[in-house]
């Protein structure tokens, strides 16, 4: 059952629950879903576009002038397993599946129909946190985990850059999950900002 559906250009989220009988035994499931907005799309044809003309020019020359059959079925081949390379890398979805009493289970799914899981144990989780990351070129909201016996972050969504309005329902699962009280979470971070 559906229970929270978020939408922007880019980005689509969808909270399901698998359970209703309470909360502690509830399966919740949260899947970002990329969208493959008109300008990304746009973009990525472009470039292909561009390095097919690329291709073929580079092939006109070297295969030579008088051969177009041979020509065009090696840019055909070409074009294909480029097709393919760049299917296997292009991520579908990413998801969160919040199991209570064992853990978290972190999922990728690229186009390719390739599946990539994590599993985290709920003992082995500290607390989950959004880390606002600043690059020399853009600036975004990242949600991560704090695991008992590594010294790094644990990024949820590796691959996705998903906007806050979407982190924050699953970080609050995250922490109903795990005990953590979100309304301490959020007067000591306002006390620190004002002291």
């Amino acid at each position: 059952m559906v229970t929270l559906s978020l939408s922007n250009k880019r980005y689509t989220y969808v909270q399901k629950s698998a359970s209703e009988q309470s909360l502690r035994e509830a399966i919740d499931i949260h899947h970002v879903n990329i969208n493959g907005s008109r300008v990304t799309g746009f973009a990525r044809r472009r470039g292909f576009a561009f390095f097919l003309v690329l291709l073929a020019s580079c092939m006109y020359f070297f295969l030579g002038k008088d051969n177009p059959v041979r020509l065009l079925s090696w840019i055909c081949i070409l074009s294909g397993f480029l097709v393919m390379l760049q299917s296997r890398k292009t991520v579908k979805k990413e998801s969160v599946i919040i199991m209570p009493t064992f853990g978290i289970q972190l999922e990728t799914q690229y186009l390719s129909g390739k599946i990539v899981s994590r599993f985290i144990p709920i003992g082995k989780i500290l607390k989950p946190v959004l880390v606002e990351c600043v690059t020399p070129v853009t600036c975004y909201w990242s949600l991560s985990l704090f695991l008992r016996g590594e010294d790094q972050l644990t990024l949820v969504f590796k691959e996705l850059r998903p906007p806050l309005k979407m982190l924050v329902p699953i970080w609050k699962a995250l922490c109903a999950v795990i005990g953590t009280d979100q309304s301490e979470m959020i007067v000591e971070e306002e006390h620190a900002v004002s002291g």
